[in-house]
């Protein structure tokens, strides 16, 4: 069965964290919206139709056979043991899904940097108040969190560099993500911040190295980062 992908055409965005997984794992899916000429009426149809038993709120969201599932961590959730990037014990799929879903959080005080006051206003609109979050992230936020999974790295002493057991799982290829993504949005900043974490650093290098995650990265699936997702680059922002 392959499985089809729900999301926005044009920006990585959140579904970026269930491609990469996808890709990781060499599973089998459609990224709908950007296999289709008019792709984003897909996913206006899902959201807008009455014949849905159980809609989801918003993209990203997966179609496998009958069921849907909405919500990132969710998804992965769901696909972590189908494709090989989650433990079998009910205790390690609920440690895996809460690393995601605190990854989760991270990305929305990402976004929040440039969009503070309200994601329907454009950047422009709310520059000052941007500014004014940018530098508590900078400052408290981003030390707070990257020192987070550092310290779930080394806790996991045997665990060879990753965040759950010995093997890879879907919130070491979300991380990488991350990790990439604030390279993008803040470099200034990654750059000064990164030497004190180098666990992340490492298993940043150590998913980007994957064969599959390689050869993604260089296929035109990938999408490049822009300013109209969740990583954007304002320079101002970043110190």
């Amino acid at each position: 069965m392959t499985y089809e992908l729900y999301y926005w055409p044009g920006i990585p965005g959140r579904g970026e964290f269930v491609r990469l997984a996808l890709e990781a794992a060499g599973a089998k899916y459609t990224d709908v919206a950007r296999s289709r000429k008019n792709g984003a009426d897909a996913v206006v149809k899902f959201l807008e139709s009455d014949n849905v038993a159980r809609p989801p709120f918003a993209p990203p969201f997966l179609k496998d056979g009958d069921l849907l599932i909405g919500q990132t961590a969710n998804i992965l959730l769901y696909l972590g043991g189908r494709i090989g990037l989650a433990p079998k014990a009910e205790g390690g799929k609920l440690w895996t899904h809460q690393l995601q879903l605190t990854i989760t959080d991270f990305v929305q005080e990402i976004h929040d940097v440039h969009h503070p006051i309200g994601g329907s206003l454009y950047y422009e609109d709310q520059k000052p108040a941007a500014n004014k979050r940018a530098k508590d992230f900078r400052a408290n936020r981003l030390p707070k969190f990257l020192g987070y999974f550092e310290s779930v790295i080394a806790r996991n002493a045997k665990g060879g560099g990753h965040l759950v057991g010995r093997s890879l799982t879907y919130p070491d290829v979300s991380l990488y993500h991350v990790i990439a993504g604030l390279r993008y949005a803040l470099p200034r900043a990654m750059a000064k911040i990164e030497p004190d974490y180098p666990r992340l650093v490492a298993l940043h290098d150590k998913v980007a190295a994957l064969p599959k995650i390689k050869a993604y990265l260089k296929s035109k699936r990938r999408q490049p980062f822009n300013d109209y997702g969740l990583f954007r680059h304002y320079p101002e922002l970043d110190g």
